[in-house]
């Protein structure tokens, strides 16, 4: 087994300290997730300075072999009085000292070392060697060996965490002769069970969501009774949360002999509409021989203080509360145009160089959270193919999706060509670079195509077509995203050279193209634009400074792609958007029947499904119950009295 010795360099003179740091524990394959992995770090001598030393962590397989993943600095810690320190992930306990995300070391075959230097000297895809190499260990889950690395890593073995075959429970400890073995995990502590004992501390809280006026105890248990009176102190602060939000005593006192303490906190119910936020539960330093057995516990504090939009949502519908805000003469240009020369005519609309703005995809983040916010809870956007709400404050920050929601490309961005293409990083609305119908990497932050979405939903929905044997949403839900996908994607065929919408299903992989267009232009008939949409339309246009065309005039699609195809086109062919609706059907969902309000003659109402066949007919006078005794689905009722003719969506139970 390979052992180096440590010179550390002091006060850039000559003389030098000798002493040595080593691997002690390893642990990367822990039950259910990985949230338990960690790496443990033994020095000589207690109480050692690790400033200048990296962990770095190496592949052993694959195209990637023997290049480093992921590294960590030591900078700023220490070891204690048993010479130990714990790197790894929050739910380690006692709790590390540097903590890194869940899954962040894979579990083999593969490497780490310990190396004298900083993380800018192992960029990812760095090859192992042994230049200013400490000490490493190659590991894996099964007998699969990687020779290569070993050699690299100048180590003559490999270790198997699972040898013993008892899965996910063991770890791999140093033993006193410097050489392994594999047994029950001891972070912490010392492998051979000396040293000194720390009395740990566990916090214990119910951490279900809170609302503003709730109260909850926390309380705080040593491992033993103690044998002096502990005092030390505990905070609750975490981003805007601060000490406004709650009352209580966040002291915690522990009496000799004793072994716990509890104190209520009372979260303030204020009138502020701060949105919900997140308290954390935080020890404050403790006294010697104490560690954490855990730390940062979190609890949701949902916000009773919330705004309301005067539309409703995708799922229930309004039609002619939100007024367009498009200028005037925007689309003056493709008047009385058609067929390719009026494709042309939008794109020099909505692809203008000298007016529209590109911005970055962090940028849509912040725009999805007014764009998609839910109309009726301001602390909430509204995903798009689950057909519900979710807190804004659940946007997707590490690798896993579930309980958040993420930006869902309508266009996929590898269908799209624009994979990764701009920065994560927002620059707000008064940064951002000019953009042309050539600039394809635009489309990748291109907020007329993103909407806000549930995590596992956008994986689940990948990169396929919609339609046919494509992508149709989850079950049981009642499609009110279809009509918005649709305007979203022809969006894209004319605002991006080198997109396109075809009919078919088409390979997942194909660039360029994504169908189907056949079902589309149905969903765009079938889900009408709402104010939902409309209002996305608006806010967008203040950032982009361009507009969803689709949108504005639902029946442009019917002039390009469908039934109108060759027809010049006037906008006074298209039904006035902009005007309040004349009709109302409620209730709508409607179960066994609806009413058709407005109504001031007789009047003939007639019922479509999504292939356009029309399945009901009736006359009506006044607010007669209708009782179409049709399945349950998503309809188009059109209403006709006094030789005028409106078109509603409507949704059976």
């Amino acid at each position: 087994m390979l052992k180096k010795i440590v010179f550390c360099l002091l006060m850039a003179s000559s003389s030098i300290v000798q002493s040595q740091v080593l691997i002690n524990e390893f642990d990367a394959d822990t039950p259910s997730t990985n949230d338990k992995q960690f790496i443990e770090l033994k020095s000589e001598t207690p109480n050692f300075s690790l400033n200048g030393y990296v962990l770095v962590f190496f592949n052993g397989t694959g195209s990637l072999a023997d290049t480093s993943y992921f590294t960590v600095s030591l900078n700023g810690l220490t070891t204690d009085v048993n010479g130990l320190i714990l790197i790894g992930n929050n739910l380690v306990a006692p709790v590390p000292e540097r903590i890194f995300s869940i899954g962040s070391i894979q579990n083999g075959p593969d490497g780490v070392g310990l190396y004298l230097g900083s993380t800018a000297d192992f960029p990812a895809g760095t090859i192992a060697t042994t230049t200013n190499l400490i000490d490493a260990l190659v590991h894996s889950n099964n007998a699969t060996a990687v020779p290569s690395l070993q050699t690299l890593l100048g180590e003559s073995t490999q270790e198997n965490e699972n040898i013993n075959s008892l899965g996910t429970t063991q770890s791999i400890q140093r033993k006193i002769d410097g050489t392994w073995e594999v047994k029950a995990p001891t972070p912490g502590a010392n492998n051979d069970g000396s040293g000194f004992i720390f009395n740990g501390i566990t916090i214990t809280a119910n951490t279900a969501n809170k609302n503003e006026g709730d109260s909850f105890s926390i309380t705080f248990t040593t491992q033993t009774n103690v044998t002096s009176d502990l005092l030390f102190s505990f905070t609750l602060t975490n981003g805007s949360f601060n000490t406004n939000d709650f009352t209580g005593n966040t002291t915690v006192f522990i009496p000799i002999g004793a072994n716990s303490f509890a104190t209520t906190i009372t979260l303030v119910d204020d009138i502020v509409d701060e949105g919900d936020e997140v308290l954390r539960i935080k020890f404050g330093d403790l006294p010697f021989g104490y560690n954490r057995r855990n730390d940062n516990l979190e609890i949701r504090v949902v916000d009773n203080d919330f705004s309301t939009l005067p539309f409703g949502t995708p799922l229930n519908p309004t039609y002619g509360n939100v007024t367009s805000t498009v200028p005037v003469g925007y689309y003056a240009s493709i008047e009385g145009l058609s067929g390719t020369a009026l494709k042309q005519g939008l794109q020099d609309i909505i692809a203008n160089p000298a007016a529209v703005r590109a911005h970055t995809y962090g940028d849509v983040t912040d725009i999805l959270r007014v764009a998609d916010q839910n109309p009726l809870n301001s602390n909430q956007v509204w995903m798009m193919y689950v057909e519900s709400p979710r807190a804004k404050l659940d946007f997707q920050t590490s690798s896993s999706n579930v309980g958040t929601w993420n930006r869902e490309h309508i266009y996929p961005q590898s269908r799209g060509g624009f994979v990764n293409a701009t920065e994560d990083t927002p620059d707000g609305i008064n940064v951002w670079s000019s953009s042309n119908a050539d600039d394809l990497a635009a489309g990748h932050a291109d907020a007329h195509h993103i909407r806000a979405e549930d995590g596992p939903e956008n994986s689940s929905r990948s990169n396929k077509d919609y339609g046919l044997t494509g992508y149709n949403g989850p079950s049981g839900t009642q499609g009110s995203w279809k009509g918005d996908v649709a305007r979203a994607v022809f969006y894209m065929a004319i605002r991006y050279n080198g997109l396109d919408v075809v009919n078919g299903d088409i390979p997942d992989t194909t660039v360029g193209q994504l169908g189907d267009l056949t079902t589309l232009l149905s969903w765009n008939q079938s889900d009408p634009r709402d104010d939902f949409e409309m209002n996305r339309n608006n806010y967008i246009y203040t950032w982009q400074m361009n507009r969803n065309p689709f949108i504005d005039y639902p029946l442009l699609a019917d002039y390009i792609w469908g039934a109108n195809v060759g027809q010049a086109w006037f906008a006074s062919l298209s039904t006035n958007e902009n005007q309040t609706a004349k009709y109302v059907i409620y209730p709508n969902p409607a179960r066994d029947s609806f009413i058709v309000s407005g109504l001031n003659s007789e009047a003939a109402i007639e019922l479509y499904n999504g292939l356009g066949m029309k399945v009901f007919e009736q006359k009506v006078t006044g607010q007669a119950p209708i009782s179409p005794n049709v399945s349950s689905g998503i309809y188009l009722a059109k209403i006709t009295s006094d030789s005028k003719t409106e078109v509603k969506k409507l949704v059976i139970e």
